[in-house]
């Protein structure tokens, strides 16, 4: 492996974790490639190592009443063992290609919770 795989290659997005790993569906170490949508969210579900589910919270307006409600959304997405984001964390992920049936998505890195609160002020 050479040095440049180890110290982790540039996606744009976030910065290379500190670890590294040998897993070719990591957008860092490995050759998938993110492009598309970057959204984040918080994981509940982690049972296997390898993926992940996502839950965003949205705010969508009722047109008929002239007020907010809370909707839900989850996606699944390739949990790499150099990030290896548990449940409970805030994460961001990327869009990439089809890894399997239902994983489109990638977790690109944990989100602190200082960098959320610099974001709601």
């Amino acid at each position: 492996m050479s040095k440049s795989l180890d110290i982790g290659r540039d996606i744009g997005f976030a910065s290379s974790p500190k670890t590294s790993c040998n897993d070719r569906n990591c957008p860092f170490h490995g050759t998938l490639s993110v492009r598309g949508k970057v959204l984040e969210g918080t994981i509940v579900k982690d049972q296997n190592g390898i993926s992940v589910t996502v839950e965003r919270g949205l705010l969508v307006l009722d047109k008929k009443y002239k007020r907010y409600y809370r909707k839900y959304a989850r996606v699944a997405a390739h949990n790499p063992p150099c990030i290896n984001a548990r449940s409970v964390d805030k994460v961001k992920i990327g869009e990439c290609r089809k890894i399997s049936k239902t994983i489109a998505f990638v977790v690109i890195e944990k989100v602190s919770s200082s960098e959320i609160n610099e974001k709601t002020k």
